[in-house]
């Protein structure tokens, strides 16, 4: 009998380690380094995604904005309604509103103009976000590696830059039909904050709403939610003047308070009232948009990274 071959070699030798190999292969730690590896990156982490959250949003804006530019039209047609509503009040209305012996209507009720066209804002921005929604922009966005609410947050701020403008054209009608604020500079920047802060906690209601309503059809008829929130309220005559249960509602209104408040910074006459809420407009018309953002723009986030499931 053959003895049987011996195994083939192996094809591909082991390779041999040299010994600086096998050093950089397993390196030695020092303490320091040991530290600096093993220090957690947590930090780091986080203020990237705050940076990317707030760029995200300031790309949202840049875009809103762009289109606001390339669309004037939408500008006129946004404020013909307030502006037609100053006219009506002032000048057909006004002779018979009785807020209070020796009072001027023009001088009550222009702050409470100013309150409603921020409190109506709402309807702007459900529709808007209704249009993206139908076009599909709104599912581009989702798809892209952006912020989660980077569309949301960047539309409140959006808007409020398009109050804002709304304020400017509201305030020189005012001046030229001959409103005045008697509250002094400081006052009156602040009466205008406060209408703008209003404005913004309610952007997270229109956000909410323009994800919820099926299509745009769905979203105009917002103006029948729209109309009594904004009319039943000291906006156009005192909560005093109307029925007791009617006068309730109107007093704990988020506009009334911001509509006094205004008045009050403003210098022009209040409505009579002894009510504790009356007494204290200017603490409500900043508590009122704190409980409406806390409780609808986690709602409105939440919704949109639940479009689709």
């Amino acid at each position: 009998m053959t003895a049987a071959p011996d195994p083939a070699p192996s094809a591909v030798p082991s390779p041999a380690v040299s010994p600086s190999a096998s050093s950089s292969a397993s390196p030695s730690v020092s303490p320091a380094a040991s530290s600096v590896s093993l220090a957690p990156r947590e930090p780091e982490g986080r203020e990237r995604r705050v940076y990317w959250a707030v760029a995200d949003s300031w790309t949202i804006v840049r875009r809103d904005l762009t289109h606001l530019v390339r669309q004037p039209a939408n500008i006129a047609w946004q404020l013909g309604f307030p502006i037609v509503s100053v006219l009506l009040f002032v000048y057909v209305f006004g002779s018979a509103m009785d807020v209070g012996e020796g009072v001027d209507y023009k001088a009550y009720a222009m702050p409470g103009m100013f309150a409603m066209t921020m409190a109506f804002g709402f309807m702007n921005t459900a529709m808007a976000v209704v249009v993206d929604r139908e076009r599909g922009v709104t599912d581009r966005f989702r798809s892209m590696p952006m912020a989660p609410s980077a569309v949301v947050t960047g539309r409140g701020v959006s808007d409020v830059v398009h109050a804002a403008l709304d304020l400017v054209v509201l305030a020189v009608i005012a001046l030229v039909v001959g409103w005045r604020s008697d509250g002094g500079l400081v006052a009156t920047l602040a009466g205008f904050a406060l209408l703008l802060w209003l404005r913004f906690a309610l952007i997270w209601i229109g956000v909410l709403l323009g994800l919820l309503v099926p299509n745009q059809e769905a979203a105009g008829n917002l103006f029948a939610v729209a109309f009594p929130f904004g009319m039943v309220s000291s906006v156009f005559t005192p909560p005093s003047a109307m029925p007791d249960w009617l006068g309730i509602v109107a007093m704990w209104n988020p506009v009334s308070s911001t509509a006094n408040a205004v008045r009050e910074l403003f210098g022009n006459p209040l409505p009579a009232g002894d009510s504790w809420i009356e007494q204290h407009p200017v603490l409500m018309a900043w508590v009122w948009p704190v409980i409406v953002t806390a409780v609808f723009l986690p709602l409105a986030v939440r919704r949109f990274q639940r479009l689709g499931r």
